[in-house]
Parts: C-alpha cells; structure tokens; sequence
C-alpha cells in the first residue's frame, strides 16, 4: 500500500511592519528587530531623517547611523529594491524578512480633511495603500509618536510601539536584590548544612527547593531571629550563604555614618565589598543613597587608599526651564547640578561646634579642602574615550539615562575602578525615557547575577518626616 505524502506545513503569514521616523532615530539597529516579519520604509521617513541628520545630539547621531546601515544594504550588487532586500546576511542570522523601500507613488487615501502636508498623514496613507496591496497580511505602523498610533486607531490602522528595548513591561518585577526568606526555610534547607568560618565571617552551604531561585550576591534575610546573609555561591540545588558585616552598629561606621535599616546594611556591605565592582542603588528621595555611596567612597580613598579619587557625575536635565548658559570652567559650570553633592558632604564633614576631632575651625577647613581635593566632578559629555583607573565613579540621577549612555558611561573603567549607579526611576525627567525603557532598569536588569556586581533598592525614607509623608502622599 503506497504511503501518504506528508501534509506539507503552511508557511505561517508574515506581518509587515511599517517604520515611522522616531523608531529609527530611537534604535537604528530596529531594521534586525521583526525576525521572520518584513520591513517596510516610506519615502516621508527617508525625508525626515535626512531633516534630523545635523548636530551632535544623540537624536542626530542615531539618524546618521540608520542612514548608513541603509546604503550598506543598498551598496549590494545583487539588490533589486522592488524586490526588497533579504536581511538575513546583514543582520546576522537575526532577522529572516525583508525590507522594502517605497518605490512608487502612492495616492493619498486619507479621509477628508486631513492635510495631506503633514509627514504623518503620508505615512499613514502608505499604510492605507499596504493595507489595500496586501489584504491577508496584517500591516503595522510601528511608532514611538502616541498621536500617531491613535490616529491611526482611528483610521482602523494596527499600530504599536517599539518594544524592543523596553526591558521590562512593569516595573513591579524589577530584581530588588533582595529576598525574604519563609520562617521554614531552615527546616527545608537544613538537612546535611555544612558551616565553616573563615575570618570573620560565618559560610553555611545549604541545600533545598528555594536555592535555584536564588542569584549571587543577592541579600537573604529571615525576620524572625534577624538572621540576613549574601548569596555567594548559587549551583543548582546547593547554595553558600555568607554572613554580612553590621553597618548598623557604631564601631563598623562608615567616615561617621551608620546604616538605619537592612537595605542600607545591605548597600554598605557592596559598596565596602572589594570584589564587587558595580553597585546599583535605587530608592526614592531621602532613601540615603548619595550619603551612602559618598562615605563608602571617602573611606576607601582617604583611609583605605583603595581608590586614587572619587569622580562623581550626572545628567543635567532640568526640572523645570532651563537658565541658559552657565560661565566657568567645566567644574564651575557643574556645580549647580551638585547640590546633593555639596549636602551630603556637609553631613559627613559636620564637626560639632568644640572643634570635635578637627581642632577647631582650621582643622575642619583643612579637612574639608583634602576631602574636596579628592573629589572630581565631571560632565558626562566630555567622558568618551576615557577610561579611569583606581576611581570611585558615582554615577548620579542614572534613571535619566539611555542604555546606550549607560553602556559608554560604565565601559569606562579600567583596572581597580568601582562603578556606582544611583537613581529613582519613579523620577525620570528625560522626556523620550519610560521606567521600562530607563538605562538604570536595563542594567539592573541585565547586571543581576553576577559575582563581581549587586543591587539595592532601597526602601525607607530616612531623610525626615515631611519627606516621608510627602513621597507617600504626593
């Protein structure tokens, strides 16, 4: 009896993904990002992003970027345009669709009204006309513009944001270094514990279900006997707990400052830790992160000498309007933007009025001059191509970063350089960044797990009860 030819599979149908200007200056590596879908982009788009190809900002740099990934692609000999050019090869293995590049005329199909002027009204209408050319396919305007994708709601268009470099969709799920553990957890993960004690610290290696779960350097902590410990060794079902130092007690303060409450024990144990190169530090306002990280890095660099100096910088986003241009060197001219730097300093260099340690008002003049000798401040503009060695680089108000900037800023260090990245995400005053999309989320996204890094968010206000209230309330 002859055999049944095997049914052959259906080629699932592939969406065709049109492309507005502002997923291009936002990504240009957005053309690899469909997989097996096509790309298609509209003449208006070409023309806008030759518009935004001038200056030096990271909008026009982006611009440029995608203009010359699409003559690389164009520059092939074998390309035929109307054909639409195969993206496998130039994406590398990434994606399996095509681009199209409009090649034709395409009569406005737009409702009345609507000026046919507008940029966006064209894209539009070239969706309409795909929509028409392709009645089984669905077609989908991709755009960062809200407007946009509620207009084209409206014309019964698909349309959706880019996703791609969003890390995380709610923010809720964001790894927060640190885990409660149940009250049973030394039942289940006792059985055949071994403990050792090297130094002054205390190892127990355990082993039960809750231990794949767990990340290196992640914080572990029972409410019940105040037990708290790191994570220093997670492999399938056994892990290696090691017991912390008590940054809450006055002999183990830190340049004068104790921590208040278990996050802050927490971030003190990074930050002091010198096997861990890159600590990130999320709270809200008053959670002591800048206090925190300023008296882990003057300990360090003044009594320790582990570091040469401290460099401290930041985005200079305004909160409301700009003041326009500000005179001095590149110093001066930062030193509006570091009044946290200028409190927190006044905190730890605070004597009390006897003269205390400092003998009197010289002493403390001259502390506060080798203190303020140690620490740099530097724009953020000026730092590719840098790399630094032996620094303590605070990376302040991170949450205003790209991933991008994040990923040229954190390149920068060289041997012996610890990285700290402190933020409130629930503060972002970049206009084109989300929570999801913020360069700080991204990498205490991708930074989780590894032995040479930790994460703190921090939970409790410790700066006052206004502030506390006001947080909460506001």
């Amino acid at each position: 009896m002859p055999r049944k030819p095997a049914a052959v599979k259906k080629p699932a149908v592939t969406k065709i993904f049109v492309l507005d200007t502002n997923v291009l200056m936002h990504d240009p590596s957005c053309l690899f990002r469909f997989e097996e879908h096509d790309v298609f982009i509209p003449i208006m788009t070409l023309e806008e992003l030759d518009n935004h190809k001038k200056g030096m900002t990271e909008i026009a740099r982006n611009a440029r970027q995608a203009s010359r990934m699409l003559d690389e692609m164009l520059a092939r000999d074998e390309v035929d345009i109307d054909e639409g050019i195969d993206l496998l090869a130039p994406s590398s293995k990434l994606a399996s669709g095509r681009l199209y590049l409009q090649t034709e005329a395409i009569s406005h199909e737009l409702p009345q009204g609507l000026p046919t002027s507008k940029v966006d009204n064209q894209i539009l209408s070239v969706v309409i006309h795909l929509q028409k050319k392709f009645p089984k396919r669905p077609v989908i305007l991709v755009s960062k513009d809200i407007n946009m994708r509620i207009k084209s709601r409206a014309l019964n268009l698909l349309a959706e944001d880019y996703f791609n470099d969003k890390v995380l969709e709610d923010t809720d799920i964001l790894y927060s270094g640190t885990r409660a553990l149940p009250e049973n957890f030394w039942d289940k993960h006792g059985k055949g514990m071994e403990s050792w004690k090297k130094e002054s610290k205390t190892y127990y290696k355990v082993t039960g279900p809750l231990c794949p779960q767990l990340l290196v350097n992640e914080f572990v902590w029972l409410e019940a006997d105040g037990f708290a410990a790191i994570v220093k060794e997670a492999a399938g079902k056994t892990a290696v707990l090691e017991t912390l130092i008590d940054y809450t007690h006055p002999k183990n303060a830190v340049w004068g400052i104790t921590a208040r409450n278990r996050e802050q024990n927490f971030a003190m144990n990074l930050l002091m830790n010198p096997d861990i190169d890159f600590v990130t530090l999320l709270g809200q306002a008053g959670t002591g992160k800048t206090l925190l990280t300023l008296a882990a890095g003057l300990n360090q660099t003044l009594e320790n000498k582990r570091f040469a100096e401290i460099i401290m910088t930041r985005v200079t986003v305004p909160v409301g309007e700009d003041i326009g241009f500000l005179p001095g060197s590149e110093e001066e001219k930062m030193a509006p933007w570091m009044g946290a730097l200028e409190d927190n300093l006044e905190v730890l260099t605070h004597s009390d009025d006897s003269g205390g340690p400092y003998g009197g008002d010289w002493g403390k003049a001259a502390t506060n001059d080798i203190i303020r000798s140690k620490i740099k401040v530097k724009s953020m503009n000026f730092m590719r191509g840098r790399t630094f060695l032996k620094k303590y680089l605070i990376i302040d108000e991170a949450q205003n970063l790209t991933p991008k900037q994040m990923k040229t800023l954190v390149t920068r260090a060289g041997p012996g350089t610890k990285v700290v990245c402190l933020g409130n995400i629930a503060q972002i005053d970049t206009p084109y960044l989300t929570e999801g999309s913020s360069g700080l989320t991204y990498v205490v996204d991708r930074f989780k797990g590894w032995p040479h890094s930790g994460h703190i968010t921090l939970q409790r206000g410790e700066r006052s009860r206004l502030a506390d209230h006001a947080a909460e309330v506001l």
